[in-house]
């Protein structure tokens, strides 16, 4: 009964309507979005649905030199002249009051014989800081806790007499990451919004935010990746609800699937020398990585508090599983470091060579412990049973804090710039006015 009363005020509060902002939304811009153009567009023109006052326009190279004229009114339309652009790459960046009286903004790109760069990439757009490499990292450990947590469930406690304390605690850990996974992919998907339009936090909820929503690969994999585990959780919610694990299939199959949407718009999909391989590469390494990361925590938090003879047939079976999963994750990051790093030197000389090192070092260590865990561990506890268990229970949490400093590293990673490979220019360095 209590599990009706929580399904039938879910489906009320998504019943209520939200109340629609009053201010001014934009319809229309010319040039396009990332439009690249022949020749230099004479004026930058934004229609709105309502009458807007006092805006600004400007048009900023990657010097940053403004090549806008003041900004004209006319009913619903916005116009600027702008002077002869020569050929690359522009910035606009607008502002203006709306009826409601709030500011609202936005910023786009477009490129003059050149491909334009996407908003991302715009003037005046910051690089990652120190907290988006946490968020990141807290990240990727949710998508490690989901996918991880039904992971040992399906795979290594199968055909298994599973008590229902555990059954609970997984499916708590499950659901869990997947709301830290939706709530910090939003967060995520904010800051860079931030970094690129370059406002306070107050003016940045009035934001237009779709040029980089629908008009970007990290837009459009953020909106498929929260739509994606939304169902995830659905399903891990109705597992729970129905006390059925086969339905917990859909879920780690979704979430496997749904992860590619960060290899899809990652280094490995967009940078110079990618292609279908690199971007399949990347996908592999990193659901190998979370099913291991992961499972390692749902063994430690989940499997391990249960009897014995549980903890002993869920970690040989793990133990067995991790072997493929760390080779897995070995074969594809060591084939992407030979595509990232186009020369040996690379590797000590370059931000990202220098933080790979650091990500090797820590994966040598937790390499050690899971070698320790398949060839020393396992075979004792097949043999003796539940008397070694409390010294394999201290070496699994060290090699799941080893993980997740893998983790915090490989976050970094995700957010530095490999090097160039030869022969390949950028389209922020060919957008550069000559």
């Amino acid at each position: 009964m209590r599990r009706l009363a929580l399904v039938l005020a879910a489906l009320v509060a998504l019943a209520i309507p939200v109340a629609a902002g009053a201010h001014a939304t934009l319809k229309s811009v010319s040039p396009g979005f990332q439009q690249e153009l022949a020749s230099a567009p004479p004026a930058i023109v934004l229609t709105f649905d309502q009458i807007v006052s006092f805006p600004s326009i400007e048009v900023l190279d990657q010097k940053g030199h403004n090549w806008a004229l003041p900004a004209t009114i006319d009913d619903t339309i916005v116009k600027a002249a702008i002077r002869q652009l020569p050929r690359g790459n522009y910035t606009v960046r607008w502002h203006a009051l709306s009826a409601d009286s709030h500011v609202v903004s936005g910023v786009w790109t477009f490129g003059v014989g050149v491909p334009a760069l996407p908003p991302t990439e715009a003037y005046g757009a910051s690089g990652p800081t120190r907290t988006e490499h946490i968020v990141r990292w807290l990240y990727f450990g949710a998508l490690a806790t989901v996918i991880g947590a039904l992971g040992v469930r399906l795979l290594c406690l199968r055909g298994l007499v599973v008590p229902p304390g555990v059954e609970k605690r997984i499916l708590l850990i499950a659901g869990l990451g997947t709301a830290a996974f939706l709530e910090l992919g939003i967060l995520a998907f904010c800051m860079r919004c931030e970094d690129v339009l370059q406002l306070p936090f107050g003016k940045f909820l009035y934001g237009d935010l779709s040029p980089i929503s629908g008009g970007t690969r990290f837009g459009t994999a953020f909106i498929a990746m929260t739509l994606g585990f939304a169902v995830v959780a659905a399903f891990v919610y109705l597992s729970w609800l129905l006390d059925r694990t086969d339905l917990l299939w859909p879920p780690f199959l979704l979430a496997i699937g749904f992860a590619s949407g960060i290899s899809l718009s990652g280094h490995d999909a967009v940078d110079p020398g990618s292609f279908w391989a690199t971007e399949l590469a990347d996908w592999v390494h990193l659901v190998a990585a979370s099913l291991w990361v992961g499972g390692l925590l749902a063994l430690v938090l989940a499997v391990w508090p249960a009897g014995a003879a549980l903890r002993v047939a869920g970690f040989v079976r793990f133990s067995r599983l991790a072997v493929w999963l760390v080779a897995i994750t070995l074969g594809a990051g060591t084939y992407l470091a030979i595509v990232r790093l186009p020369h040996l030197h690379d590797l000590w000389r370059t931000g990202y060579g220098q933080t790979l090192i650091v990500k090797l070092s820590l994966v040598s260590v937790a390499l050690f412990l899971g070698a320790a865990h398949h060839f020393v561990v396992r075979p004792r506890l097949e043999r003796a049973g539940d008397t070694f268990l409390a010294r394999a229970g201290r070496s699994l949490a060290a090699e799941l804090a080893v993980a997740v400093a893998v983790l915090l590293v490989a976050a970094v990673l995700t957010d530095s710039k490999p090097p160039i490979p030869p022969g390949s220019i950028p389209n922020a360095a060919a957008a550069v006015p000559r």
